[in-house]
């Protein structure tokens, strides 16, 4: 059986992420929390079989307690290479976190949408939240 994800950063991380897990939870669990309908598929995408589905990433990510940027990154990696992921990466070097989203969100729902430019004013209001 051909294995051409083998020797992947992405393999590594599953074997040592899912065997520090292993007082914890099983290999199979941690399949079915990542929403794999076959458990086996976590086998094989460990193994280098096959390659992680970019639409499992996030939920595998919280199967394992893992950053799910990384795990990301390392999908990537395998899909593209990591020469192309380097340049997605630089591309979008400024993610921001769950929170800072949650801090967007609200912008643009405050401003319909409108795309405002961050103004003295704006930026003042800002660090008054902040109490500074």
């Amino acid at each position: 059986m051909s294995k051409p994800f083998a020797g992947t950063r992405l393999t590594a991380y599953l074997a040592k992420r899912i065997l520090e897990l292993r007082p914890t939870k099983t290999q199979a669990e941690i399949a079915t929390q990542a929403g794999f309908i076959n458990v086996n598929m976590l086998a094989m995408i460990k193994a280098g079989s096959n390659r992680l589905p970019l639409d499992r990433v996030s939920a595998l990510a919280k199967a394992l307690d893992a950053d799910p940027a990384y795990v990301l990154l390392l999908a990537l990696e395998q899909m593209a290479g990591s020469t192309e992921t380097q340049a997605i990466v630089s591309i979008l070097s400024n993610a921001v976190t769950e929170h800072e989203m949650a801090w967007v969100m609200a912008i643009r729902e405050a401003s319909d949408m409108s795309d405002p430019p961050l103004t003295r004013r704006a930026r003042t209001a800002i660090f008054g939240v902040f109490g500074k």
